[in-house]
């Protein structure tokens, strides 16, 4: 009672503490752990619950908790006492780093606006949405009205951050949890520590990865007190060994369809299929950013966790080193090796050294093929003797003609990809810097007879430096998710990012807010092979300036995109449309498209196992280089 390590057959870690398979004692975490005579009794009972359960363990010969303080020093509390201490350390303001059973949190109090800003400042982490954590679903539906997914969403033993809209009712601090949002991440405890600490907080607490910004989530005692203790004033520790921390996985439902906007704790790396055509010992390195790796150890396929961006040392080495732990768990030996065609991707540069190393073959496949391949995979339709529209919208890939694609249309047919159409191309302007503010893709799309309306949004250095770099740049770009960061400027919703997506977020609820049926196809009338961005920026600006409103033309915007794929899907006279890339993650974008689908008798395949985003793109790989590279 009250133990927090508490497990049977049925619950309790498993993937975070493997070290080698099969899953016995001796090869996971609780190696280090001898049973009692009590626990040994209760693993060797075919009657008890906990018969062959091996992460058996107990308070007396189990997993030791401790609590310290910033620098180390360590409380003089009793084993029994550490969590109800440390729910009274929250409740008087205070930020504790904890060792879930997936490497640390970071909690707080959710309804102290001070101590919140102090975890913002102290993680540099200005925006950026928290999730918050409650102790049971009825504390949940006390706050937010939930519908049948949701609650199924939350409550299942995943346990992941469900987003979920801004009720009246909520007691929480919403505008500094999430600034300017209309949602929240909301969860439920994934482990009995969890479980035990909200129970006795007894009120929402944020709950935010154990880590420093950009870098992936700590798992180890040491580490965790040498990054965290800037920001945390308490540590939870405990002495079991993580072998493979992962974030918490975070998930949408819209009109009950589940979107999957972060793939990690629970769902990964659970294996997608069974396998009987691919050769044991194929390995996918996936995508730069949002990276992923696939590998086929087996007759499964096995797809990891999300890891992040891997221009981040300490991601790409948690990314290599969970690629060798589970190459050792599997006892796999890679004998084909997939990339990315960008030759810069380190995912790619890994894979050509791993390529030396294990002396196997290794294969290009470009990212937006991959995208399409991802889903065409997860839902088995290169067997399809229909056409298949592939629609692929993201932030960036590298283009067969080496074009920054992002806004491209496929048509899949009798094991074959070929591009039929794409975004008009615009310049790509400062390289990454392009990415993280909105304002300069507002300037790329507009001609000249419209770019003074912006000028106010640039220093009159920037406004010289960038107008010369246009009539240099030679770099091009067909980036739908560019045209989402331009739409959001050219509405006054974000001119510089300060995480990721944010004005694309921002685009998307505010978006969400227009409930009217009063909207507008920018593209109406207008004949078209290529889609012509800049004519739908320009035209957003031109009627934000004339006094519509934001909400309006935003949602109208998102309209008019989903319209452009009937268009392209009847001109190419498919039935079948299949959607992937980031910008499949807005969840209005998706129902929208799928309410003309309905209307247009056309059949909408998104990611649905997967994300839309770049943590498909191993998969796609290794779905392409199967069925189409083959």
């Amino acid at each position: 009672y009250n133990y927090l390590f508490t497990t049977c057959v049925h619950c309790g870690p498993r993937y975070a503490i493997t070290k080698q398979f099969p899953f016995e004692r001796d090869n996971t975490s609780l190696t280090s752990f001898t049973m009692c005579a009590s626990c040994e009794k209760e693993y060797k009972d075919p009657n008890d619950r906990r018969f062959h359960s091996q992460t058996n363990s107990c308070v007396d010969c189990g997993i030791q908790l401790q609590l310290t303080d910033s620098i180390g020093k360590t409380l003089n509390v009793s084993q029994n006492k550490i969590i109800e201490k440390t729910a009274s350390l929250i409740l008087e303001g205070s930020i504790v780093a904890i060792k879930n059973t997936n490497g640390y949190v970071l909690c707080c109090d959710a309804t102290n606006e001070n101590v919140i800003a102090r975890l913002r400042a102290n993680k540099k982490r200005p925006n950026k949405p928290f999730a918050v954590l409650y102790s049971s679903i009825e504390k949940i539906r006390e706050e937010y009205e939930l519908d049948t997914k949701e609650i199924e969403g939350l409550t299942n033993t995943i346990a992941p951050i469900v987003i979920l809209k801004n009720t009246e009712a909520t007691t929480i601090a919403t505008h500094i949890i999430a600034p300017k949002m209309n949602q929240t991440g909301v969860m439920l405890p994934s482990s009995s520590l969890l479980f035990l600490l909200s129970t006795n907080v007894g009120r929402p607490m944020v709950c935010t990865s154990g880590n420093i910004h950009g870098s992936p989530i700590i798992s180890e005692n040491a580490i965790a007190q040498k990054s965290l203790h800037t920001i945390a004033n308490y540590f939870v520790n405990h002495n079991l060994d993580i072998q493979f921390p992962q974030d918490d996985s975070v998930v949408k439902f819209h009109e009950n369809t589940q979107h999957i906007l972060r793939r990690s704790r629970g769902f990964a790396p659970n294996y997608m299929e069974d396998n009987t055509q691919i050769e044991s010992g194929t390995l996918a390195m996936g995508a730069h950013l949002k990276s992923t790796f696939t590998l086929v150890p087996n007759a499964h396929i096995y797809v990891s966790q999300y890891f992040g961006n891997l221009d981040n040392y300490d991601v790409a080495t948690r990314f290599k080193k969970t690629l060798d732990q589970q190459l050792q768990v599997f006892n796999c030996r890679p004998k084909t090796i997939l990339v990315d065609t960008h030759p810069a991707y380190q995912s790619s540069l890994l894979g050509s050294e791993m390529t030396q190393q294990y002396k196997a073959e290794t294969h290009k496949i470009q990212h937006h093929k991959a995208h399409f391949a991802s889903v065409l995979g997860e839902h088995k339709l290169f067997d399809s003797e229909e056409k298949i529209l592939g629609v692929v919208w993201d932030g960036t890939g590298y283009g067969d003609d080496n074009a920054i694609w992002g806004g491209e249309f496929f048509v899949y047919e009798n094991n074959t990809i070929e591009r039929v159409s794409h975004f008009e191309y615009f310049d790509w302007l400062a390289n990454d810097k392009m990415a993280k503010e909105p304002r300069i893709s507002l300037l790329s799309l507009l001609g000249e007879e419209n770019k003074e309306q912006i000028k106010d949004k640039f220093t009159s250095t920037e406004w010289t430096i960038y107008n010369k770099m246009l009539l240099s740049n030679n770099l091009k770009t067909s980036s739908v998710g560019r045209l989402f960061d331009a739409v959001a400027s050219a509405l006054g919703l974000c001119d510089s990012n300060t995480f990721e997506a944010e004005a694309a977020m921002l685009l998307e609820d505010c978006a969400s807010i227009y409930s009217k049926s009063y909207y507008i196809d920018f593209l109406h009338n207008i004949p078209y092979d290529t889609i012509p961005s800049k004519k739908i920026a320009e035209a957003v600006l031109k009627a934000y300036r004339e006094g519509f409103c934001k909400e309006r033309l935003a949602f109208s915007f998102i309209y008019t995109l989903a319209k452009s794929i009937i268009t392209l899907s009847r001109k190419h006279q498919t039935t079948i449309i299949a959607c992937s890339g980031g910008v499949f993650q807005n969840a209005l974008l998706v129902s929208v498209l799928s309410k003309l689908c309905k209307s247009h008798k056309k059949v909408l395949k998104i990611n649905c196992k997967l994300s839309s985003n770049d943590e498909n793109i191993s998969f796609g790989q290794l779905m392409y280089f199967q069925n189409i590279k083959n």
